[in-house]
């Protein structure tokens, strides 16, 4: 393929099973689709790719081999999450007369150090080259998050069946804290209608129901009502989410899709070691709270301690969480249309990728 000159080379090592092709299949589509940048996706097991999108014929999908081949690095190269390239590639990139602009994407950034990293030059210690680190965050000053130029008119256009029970989407990570909470909402005095995601959360519904929870199975327990999901390509999950009373989700593509679907959410972060991720938590809790009235934030930020682990799970602890939560879901949607709006005023990653190229 001839490199144009808004050419650009993508990287992305397969960590969080879906989880990093997802950002970075996001990110490809709207660099190619609303910027026109000419995208080569390199990923180390593009073999799952199939699974969560439908081929873009604009978009070439490259396999990162261990033997990398030979090839004419692209004008922009961006090194997804610390990928680190591969060896020949950043020596081609040396060897080229107008030097590629090297971006590290970082992960997604709560904390106030966010601001102050982002766009920050690196040179590289031994290649006349220099790195620069991109950090989407939800603050002032950085690379703010991904969507798409549609991505809120589909919203606002999306036709919301409502259900007779509080409708509840759960996306999750394997999580002590959940068989209690199920049985608080069997035990509870609402109906509650929960649509299960594929993977991890329908193998641990499956656990507790002591049975296979497959796609499309339905069970009924108590005031509790489970729909098992099938596994849903990228582009049909935002519907997931604005279906929802109340959304469960995890790690950074869904929790950032959350964001924009303006519906309470809550987020179970992917574990760190020495329990890392917790001040990361915190730190978002602080941010999203801010306007909240106390009553509302204490019940956010009590739950999400629970299922995140920073309070250890019990039936009783987790049962009166959910009982103060459940209270206060008008006023976490209404703040939830609020967030949005902010967001918004941070632009969105891949436009601030363009103006940042564009003005280099």
């Amino acid at each position: 393929m001839a490199l144009n000159p808004l050419s650009c080379d993508l990287f992305c090592r397969v960590i969080d099973n879906y989880g990093d092709i997802g950002v970075c299949w996001r990110l490809a589509q709207q660099l190619q689709g609303e910027y026109g940048w000419q995208v080569r996706l390199w990923i180390d097991e593009p073999v799952l790719l199939p699974q969560l999108a439908t081929p873009n014929p604009d978009i070439e999908v490259c396999h990162w081999s261990t033997s990398f081949p030979e090839v004419t690095p692209a004008k922009i190269v961006i090194e997804a999450f610390a990928c680190e390239l591969p060896d020949n590639y950043l020596a081609a990139m040396a060897q080229q007369q107008d030097k590629p602009l090297w971006i590290n994407l970082e992960y997604l950034c709560v904390e106030d150090w966010g601001p102050s990293f982002h766009c920050q030059p690196s040179p590289h210690p031994r290649q006349p080259l220099t790195k620069y680190f991109f950090v989407p965050g939800i603050q002032p000053g950085t690379g703010g998050l991904l969507c798409e130029q549609d991505l809120l008119e589909r919203r606002a256009n999306h036709t919301h069946t409502p259900r007779p029970a509080l409708d509840v989407f759960l996306f999750c990570y394997d999580n002590p804290a959940l068989p209690h909470l199920l049985t608080a909402w069997v035990n509870g005095p609402q109906p509650i209608h929960c649509r299960v995601a594929a993977g991890k959360p329908a193998a641990q519904i499956g656990e507790w129901l002591n049975m296979d929870f497959a796609p499309r199975m339905h069970f009924q327990r108590g005031m509790l009502s489970l729909e098992a999901l099938p596994f849903v390509p990228q582009s049909d999950f935002d519907a997931l989410l604005w279906q929802s009373d109340l959304n469960f989700v995890r790690g950074e593509d869904s929790f950032a899709r959350a964001q924009w679907a303006a519906l309470p959410m809550i987020w179970h972060i992917y574990p760190q070691a020495e329990d890392a991720h917790h001040t990361k938590l915190a730190a978002f809790q602080q941010h999203y709270s801010s306007g909240l009235d106390a009553a509302a934030a204490n019940a956010l930020t009590t739950f999400t301690g629970i299922w995140n682990g920073l309070i250890t799970p019990t039936e009783t602890n987790i049962s009166a969480a959910w009982e103060e939560l459940n209270c206060v879901l008008p006023a976490l949607k209404t703040h939830a249309v609020g967030w949005q709006k902010q967001l918004l005023t941070l632009g969105n990653l891949a436009e601030n990728l363009a103006i940042f190229h564009k003005n280099r």
